[in-house]
């Protein structure tokens, strides 16, 4: 039997390390961990995505994106032949993503971002994770590795500006129903995960490894 190939795409600021307790059956599943490349000047989301597939090397790949990776993994979609498109703790169009960053794209607030600061972890901490994450500062010291002020710029600038207003019925949305970055109340179809907060992909693995082969084979 050919093996199914699932590529993962970490969150904003994230490195594929957030990964590591994902565990798919060998015998079925071959996964391959991605990571943010820097953006080149004036790179557009479209551009990069399409930089970013070029990495994906299987035909009928599944693709896993989390946060602002998943709306990466939707952009790349456009250039690959995909067997299914899974995002967690994201959203499926600007339509989902909270009041604060439409105010933020409408206000071009984000400019203000003091991204040059993130190299701190606690501030990227709190900007990518939420708030209630001090006491495991020391893990996201490990998870949050893209700390370079070009690539932040680009990144928050991305995920506030993106312009998908349809959603793809076809994406498999995963979404913690206590998530603070992308409330679940703006978030439409998707597979609820009771407490999952926006870093259940380290929180919730154990329901993610349970479930996700059926997903992906469904």
């Amino acid at each position: 039997m050919q093996k199914i190939h699932v590529y993962f795409m970490p969150g904003l600021a994230a490195s594929s390390l957030i990964f590591e307790r994902i565990e798919l059956p060998e015998d079925t599943f071959e996964m391959h961990l991605l990571d943010w490349e820097m953006p080149i000047p004036n790179e557009t989301l479209k551009e990069y995505a399409k930089r970013m597939a070029s990495l994906v090397t299987h035909e009928n790949a599944v693709l896993v994106g989390v946060s602002f990776g998943g709306v990466l993994v939707q952009e790349m979609a456009q250039f690959l032949k995909l067997r299914k498109v899974i995002i967690i703790s994201s959203v499926k169009c600007n339509v989902e993503v909270p009041l604060r960053m439409k105010f933020a794209k409408s206000t071009k607030a984000y400019k203000l971002v003091p991204t040059g600061l993130m190299k701190n972890v606690e501030v990227l901490s709190k900007f990518s994770f939420g708030t209630a994450i001090q006491q495991r500062l020391k893990l996201y010291e490990k998870y949050l590795s893209m700390r370079e002020k070009v690539y932040l710029d680009w990144a928050i600038e991305q995920m506030i500006m993106w312009e998908r207003t349809e959603i793809d019925t076809k994406v498999v949305h995963i979404h913690g129903d206590m998530d603070e970055v992308f409330p679940i109340k703006n978030i439409q179809n998707c597979i609820t995960i009771k407490g999952g907060t926006h870093i259940m992909i380290l929180s919730k693995f154990k329901w993610l490894n349970e479930n996700l082969p059926k997903i992906i084979l469904e």
